[in-house]
């Protein structure tokens, strides 16, 4: 059989990380061509070149360019976004694994190449969406998704085939509530950013941790659902489901909800989405049901967590507005990691960036850039007035 090739933007970070072990658990089946990461991380990404062999290595920051060039002979490296960006064409399927809105220029390589894309950077469908729907239509492009909510969902479709989406009643996604689930906002005032990153049941980044527990994690994912599978907001729902073992469902127009359940890994959903539309044979989230005695729903407490229903609204609007609630969450959650603002400011500062949003409809990839840029701006003037 011949390997499947496979491009990793984003391998120093978690899910690059475990893509790799995916690999290693299924060597003869995939072979990695392209590495990118930001390069920050010298030994970690030296290490993995050095596994693997990849031809192509690509680092977003140059500073240790020489290093990486004496170390790794025999890859060719690139740099900068567009170095980082050309990994979405040189394989089989490209993982993109890229926290934040650089994960945009990989998405749109890639589909833009007529390649699959595994996507894990929810920022490319919530920040660009117009702009990936376009690119999507590219001979050859499309999407897997690896986040482990739209790839439950994305099983969960196959159920209908070939029915189709107009059988679809509603997709429901699954969140685990994160750490301060039952708290009321009163009593969310004084939280820590290490209360903040103690995640129940999953191991992520520090970002999309702090996005967890104060829900907006799940309200780019609502965002992110509409975009990928098209299907109208009110037909999006969020129910918390503390075990992470329901990954999400569909319901379907005859009454039956199909769920995807698996224990949380995120291996599995980078397994399926390497492997689509096969399976690969490694058991990742394997559930051992004689010790799994309760699964557990609830609804969102929208008062203790807002930026849940900001998400929803931004995603009503549509436009540029989702990239502009994306940009400015992105520098209030880095100003709560740095210890710049409470916990309970980051909905309040999203509130009134989205205020002030200037209505510029999404008419290129330059143009969310640019979007991206000022609302990046304008947070961070409402911080330092806060």
């Amino acid at each position: 059989m011949t390997p499947t090739t496979v491009a990793l933007a984003g391998s120093t970070g978690s899910i690059g990380t475990q893509t790799l072990d995916v690999v290693r658990a299924e060597p003869e089946r995939y072979r990695v061509v392209g590495l990118g990461a930001s390069g920050r991380n010298v030994e970690a990404l030296v290490a993995q070149a050095q596994e693997v062999r990849p031809e192509v290595v690509a680092v977003t920051d140059a500073t240790h360019i020489d290093e990486l060039k004496a170390r790794l002979p025999a890859c060719e490296l690139r740099v900068g976004e567009d170095g980082l960006a050309s990994l979405g064409a040189e394989a089989d399927v490209c993982v993109n694994g890229v926290v934040g809105f650089a994960g945009l220029h990989v998405t749109l390589a890639a589909l833009g190449a007529g390649r699959r894309l595994a996507l894990a950077n929810k920022e490319s469908l919530i920040a660009g969406g117009p702009v990936v729907q376009r690119a999507r239509s590219t001979p050859g492009g499309e999407i897997v998704p690896v986040d482990s909510e739209h790839c439950a969902v994305h099983q969960c479709l196959r159920a209908s085939d070939p029915a189709g989406p107009d059988r679809v009643a509603r997709i429901v996604l699954t969140a685990s509530g994160g750490p301060f689930r039952g708290r009321s906002r009163a009593e969310l005032a004084d939280v820590t950013v290490d209360d903040a990153l103690a995640h129940p049941t999953w191991s992520m980044g520090p970002k999309i941790t702090v996005d967890s527990s104060t829900l907006m994690n799940k309200g780019l994912e609502v965002i992110e659902a509409h975009e990928l599978f098209g299907v109208a907001y009110d037909r999006i729902e969020v129910v918390v489901h503390p075990q992470s073992v329901v990954h999400s469902m569909v319901e379907f127009t005859d009454g039956a909800t199909v769920a995807q359940l698996s224990m949380p890994d995120m291996r599995l959903p980078i397994g399926y989405a390497l492997a689509w539309p096969d399976r690969i044979a490694t058991p990742f989230g394997r559930i051992d049901w004689s010790q799994l005695d309760r699964l557990d729903f609830e609804p969102p407490d929208h008062e203790a967590f807002p930026c849940l229903g900001l998400a929803y609204a931004a995603g009503r609007l549509g436009g540029t507005v989702p990239a502009w609630l994306n940009a400015a969450n992105e520098v209030a959650v880095a100003a709560f990691l740095d210890g710049a603002l409470a916990w309970t400011g980051i909905p309040d500062v999203l509130n009134a960036v989205l205020d002030r949003h200037d209505g510029t409809p999404p008419e290129s990839a330059e143009v969310v850039i640019d979007v991206d840029r000022r609302a990046r701006q304008v947070a961070r003037d409402e911080i330092d007035h806060r």
